[in-house]
């Protein structure tokens, strides 16, 4: 059996490379010992101890092998919206209710089957079941996510990112009138306790800072752009969630119900900042909002600035 390889990059220091990875990865504590002492662990490219300690910024590689049964992903014919690409990435704006990867339940449909289909090249660094996924954007969240077609791209890609050089930035319709203009929510995140499909602000859980501020009020509703500083899983979500201001539509957060007429959650991620592995231009890229999110905005009676969406790469190819 082919070995599969994970790239991480870290975010954050910790004093023993095992307890990193075990808060990082799915991999069994059991696993991971092994691994470190059969040296298929490498912090920036040499093998290490249990012991040793993790940077921020540490390239960090697993080679391990698969559990049997796990099927590859197929390339399937799926259209794709394609922001930008050029030999070393891509950026797709992605639609709502598309799975970035295969999972248990979405084993295809998913945007790792459309990209094998579209590209002839993604990088490894992902894993086998992950090839070119950088980052990632929930189910049913819609927006931008840069998608890298070799291992140095991602690699450098994914640096950007855990040292906060790469930003994201969202566009969400939330319940409640925020009282302030703008804020931050610094707020570990981890498993609920008793949910384990669901997270939750955990005192045991990663760092996670949101930072938001408030674009335009409806009394009820507050329209809000939101910049991740960093990208726990359904991090917004359970933010705003914490700060007793659910996203409209999220049926996990939240309610699902909404006299919008929403289909999910009010969530787009609009812009992208990053700067080129090989050229090092910066590069800024944005999407329009879905067309439930822009009816939904318009029976509020509000609007998207234009100037949110001013950006300095309009070159491409689609």
């Amino acid at each position: 059996m082919e070995t599969e390889t994970i790239l991480l990059i870290a975010e954050t220091e910790a004093s023993r490379i095992d307890a990193f990875l075990a808060a990082n990865t799915e991999l069994s504590r059991s696993k991971l010992q092994k691994l470190i002492r059969s040296g298929d662990v490498l912090i920036n490219g040499s093998t290490c101890k249990p012991n040793a300690e993790v940077r921020i910024g540490d390239a960090i590689r697993i080679r391990f092998e698969p559990e049997t049964g796990d099927a590859l992903p197929e390339p399937e014919n799926i259209p794709l919206d394609v922001v930008y690409e050029d030999d070393d990435l891509a950026v797709i704006n992605k639609p709502k209710g598309m799975v970035v990867h295969p999972a248990p339940g979405n084993p295809s449909g998913t945007l790792v089957n459309a990209l094998l289909y579209r590209f002839r090249e993604l990088s490894k660094s992902g894993g086998e079941i992950r090839p070119g996924i950088v980052h990632r954007i929930d189910r049913l969240t819609s927006g931008l996510l840069v998608v890298a077609k070799n291992d140095a791209a991602h690699e450098a890609l994914a640096k950007q990112f855990a040292l906060h050089t790469a930003h994201r930035e969202y566009l969400c319709l939330v319940h409640g009138n925020l009282k302030e203009d703008s804020g931050t929510v610094d707020a570990p995140i981890g498993r609920h306790r008793t949910d384990r499909k669901r997270m939750a602000v955990t005192e045991d859980g990663r760092r996670a800072v949101t930072h938001w501020r408030v674009l335009q009020r409806f009394g009820t509703e507050t329209l809000l752009d939101v910049k991740l500083e960093t990208g726990r899983t359904h991090q917004i979500r359970v933010h705003m969630a914490y700060i007793k201001h659910p996203i409209l539509g999220d049926e996990v957060y939240g309610s699902a119900s909404s006299k919008l007429g929403l289909s999910g959650q009010a969530l787009h991620g609009y812009r992208l900042t990053f700067v080129h592995p090989r050229t090092g231009e910066a590069m800024t890229y944005t999407a329009p909002l879905p067309e439930d999110f822009t009816v939904a905005l318009k029976k509020l009676g509000g609007r998207i600035p234009d100037e949110l969406f001013d950006t300095n790469s309009d070159k491409g190819e689609s």
